[in-house]
């Protein structure tokens, strides 16, 4: 097993048996690391990110206490870790060499590193209505919404683009619920207050473009070193919801955008899922399917996804099953429930005749693991008690100073950080705003009475026009053309709205109603 490429996680002298290895060629299967605050969980996927990147892999990690830009700086003799570091490397049999790694750095927010956005209909509707907590009837319109949108080429691509459409379709209720079903305006104030608080949070940075390119997640340097992409997430987790949103958008993705690639000697990206009990709190149904759809097919694109998480009943079990690569770390048995979970999790390793799994889960220390990766033919390896490996990079953060020097080095400088506002549904309904409002405007200068010594052309009661002026009588008399009273059926949605505002406008009051509602959404912001 050691002659195939791996990656080695720890184990060696008497006490923790075999060392134990987790094989690239199977580093797509998924994983798991678990365990209870403050049992190693942390220092673990700092050695599995540092190990991929060694072997030319890129990763995707999110850093929940911003912990884990220390990746991009090497370890030091001068540390206080260095000495109790040397003494586990002599107890596994490891030549420790301190080293740094290729970082980028990414964030939400734009503030600790590249900026990340998607666009409105990247995103789409499930997970937008997640990320909104709505209703199955809200999420119904917002369906309606987008449907609208690809229909009349609307580009939904930040948010004003979706309030702006929201208004628009308030506004034709009627009309739009005759062919795509009720839609309610307390379902579309709903959403519309959602948004809002959305917008509130700081996510309206989030949405726009220039939208992620996903290759720029799997770059590698000069050397051949996968580049560890680092999202900030310590402010991101003040909202959860946004936080679980993006990591499953972004895994959709790359699902939906990599090519098949089988079994490829080692994954083309791995992806961190940490704090992973977030994915699937309070998680619809569907979306929870959606996940576990992912999860199982994206393994032959090449793409290893590994879910780090306080408890393994934190994942739902259709997940967990598909879970190969494992390190538990301790487990404190307190509850009734806590025994428990400790039974199950016990029970989903290889047993090892040379001791409990059930008693090694619950004894491990800080730095220890019950581990138990994939071997040959996809086979579980034997659950093992392994002595973590110390970590090549700097245990902890950076400063802020070396951050940024890291972040003008980095080779994606200048490309996301400006906000890019091109045309779209904003820009377009208030373009057909204006233009209706010239041509009633246009309409109403027609029906004006006419000045003194002017030529009245305007239809009388009777359908006829009459060219007279208003110091004389009628000269002539002619058949005016009747009004069409229908639309072609071939119209469109928004040629139906169209003529509808046109018929609207050429009164002052459905001028009063465009200026009142409208115009107050078109207006400069």
């Amino acid at each position: 097993m050691s002659e195939e490429p791996s990656i080695f996680v720890g184990g060696g002298g008497k006490e923790y048996g075999h060392p134990q290895r987790l094989l690239l060629g199977y580093g797509n299967r998924h994983g798991l690391i678990a365990g209870a605050t403050g049992t190693g969980k942390t220092v673990t996927l700092q050695i599995l990110a540092e190990g991929f990147s060694a072997a030319g892999v890129p990763v995707f990690l999110s850093d929940v206490k911003g912990d884990l830009s220390g990746l991009a700086v090497a370890g030091s003799a001068a540390g206080k870790l260095h000495e109790p570091f040397m003494k586990r490397a002599a107890t596994i049999g490891l030549d420790l060499v301190y080293s740094a790694f290729p970082v980028t750095f990414w964030d939400l927010f734009g503030q600790q590193g590249h900026p990340i956005r998607a666009t409105v209909a990247e995103m789409g509707p499930l997970l937008l209505a997640r990320l909104l907590e709505l209703t199955e009837a809200q999420e119904g319109v917002l369906n309606v919404a987008f449907r609208l949108a690809d229909e009349e080429e609307l580009p939904l691509l930040d948010l004003k683009d979706l309030q702006a459409l929201l208004v628009f379709v308030a506004e034709n209720a009627g009309a739009i619920s005759a062919r795509y079903g009720l839609v309610a305006p307390a379902s579309i104030g709903a959403i519309q207050r959602r948004l809002l608080v959305l917008e509130n949070q700081g996510a309206a940075a989030f949405f726009g473009e220039p939208a992620l390119d996903l290759a720029d997640l799997m770059l590698t340097d000069s050397d051949g070193r996968g580049r560890i992409n680092i999202l900030a997430s310590d402010k991101l987790m003040h909202s959860p919801r946004l936080y679980a949103t993006f990591l499953l958008w972004l895994l959709s993705e790359l699902f939906e955008t990599l090519p098949e690639v089988g079994d490829p000697d080692k994954p083309k990206l791995v992806f961190f899922f940490d704090e992973a009990h977030l994915l699937f709190a309070d998680a619809p149904r569907a979306l929870v399917q959606k996940v576990e759809q992912v999860a199982r097919l994206i393994r032959s694109k090449g793409v290893g996804v590994y879910f780090i998480t306080q408890n393994p009943a934190d994942v739902p079990e259709n997940i967990l099953g598909q879970l190969g690569n494992r390190v538990q770390h301790a487990l404190r048995a307190f509850t009734a429930k806590d025994q428990k979970d400790l039974r199950l999790a016990a029970q989903t390793y290889r047993d090892n005749p040379a001791f409990s799994t059930e008693d090694a889960i619950r004894e491990v220390g800080t730095g220890e693991a019950v581990t138990s990766f994939l071997e040959r033919k996809g086979i579980p390896g034997v659950v093992q008690r392994t002595l973590i490996r110390p970590p090549s990079s700097q245990v902890g953060p950076i400063d802020t100073a070396l951050r940024a020097q890291l972040m003008v080095m980095s080779p994606l400088r200048g490309k996301y950080d400006s906000m890019i506002d091109r045309d779209s549904a904003y820009e377009r309904l208030r373009a057909r705003e204006q233009k209706a409002a010239a041509e009633a405007a246009a309409a109403e200068t027609q029906a004006a009475p006419p000045r003194r010594g002017e030529t009245d052309l305007r239809p009388d009661s009777d359908g006829f026009s009459k060219a007279r002026r208003y110091d004389g009588g009628d000269t002539t008399r002619t058949a005016a053309p009747k009004p069409r009273t229908s639309s072609r059926s071939s119209d469109s949605v928004g040629e139906a709205f169209a003529k509808s505002f046109a018929r609207q406008l050429g009164t002052k009051s459905g001028q009063a109603i465009v200026r009142g509602v409208l115009g107050s959404l078109f207006k400069k912001r």
